[in-house]
């Protein structure tokens, strides 16, 4: 099997490619192709813009295709930026652009009510009219500063995990692939996809 990753963002590759490298599927990026798409986002929900690239990756290489969107909800802020957390400060914006505005918006807000979690949905392809839906989630906090650590990327610097007493970007990429929501979501894909071997096999 062939899977493309349908994305463009090489941190998202990197950190799939980590969990799927085991498999006995040749894994495909925009790299290998000459006119990759860039899907638009238009959905209103995770789930809708991880089926949106996934099928549109799809159409595109006709071969099956992983997508994922994952979204950061402060309970703080009744669930923001979610589906908006890549561009939560509009076009262009970068990583550092999106954690100082979260971190300005929660100037203030006590520590017990910094509550949030990262969610990712992952979308698979394996033909038109079979897409396939998994989702991981983990529990954590807004800190109240940036981290100066290097690891991760996008609000990782200001994601605190308490089991780890860290935030993601304090853990490296084995350690946060164990526990983090695209690490869980990805396992789950992972097991769909060994299935799908298993029956192409017999």
């Amino acid at each position: 099997m062939k899977l493309v990753l349908a994305t463009n963002n090489t941190d998202k590759v990197r950190e799939m490619k980590n969990l799927l490298d085991d498999l006995d599927i040749e894994i495909l990026t925009s790299k290998d192709f000459d006119d990759f798409p860039d899907i638009e986002e238009t959905g209103t929900t995770l789930e809708e813009n991880a089926i949106l690239k996934a099928e549109g990756i799809f159409r595109a290489t006709g071969r099956p295709s992983l997508a994922d969107d994952s979204g950061l909800e402060v309970d703080a802020l009744d669930g923001r930026p979610g589906v908006y957390s890549s561009r939560y400060t509009g076009p262009g914006c970068t990583y550092d652009d999106n954690n100082k505005k979260l971190l300005e918006e929660m100037n203030g807000v006590p520590w017990d009510k910094r509550t949030a979690r990262f969610r990712c949905v992952i979308a698979i392809c394996f033909m038109p009219g079979d897409t396939v839906l998994v989702e991981g989630k983990a529990e954590g906090y807004i800190s109240e500063k940036k981290a100066t650590a290097t690891q991760g990327f996008g609000y990782d610097p200001v994601f605190y995990y308490p089991p780890h007493k860290k935030t993601f970007a304090d853990l490296t990429l084995d350690e946060k692939n164990k526990i983090s929501h695209r690490g869980l979501a990805l396992k789950a894909a992972k097991q769909i996809l060994q299935e799908r071997l298993t029956i192409a096999d017999n």
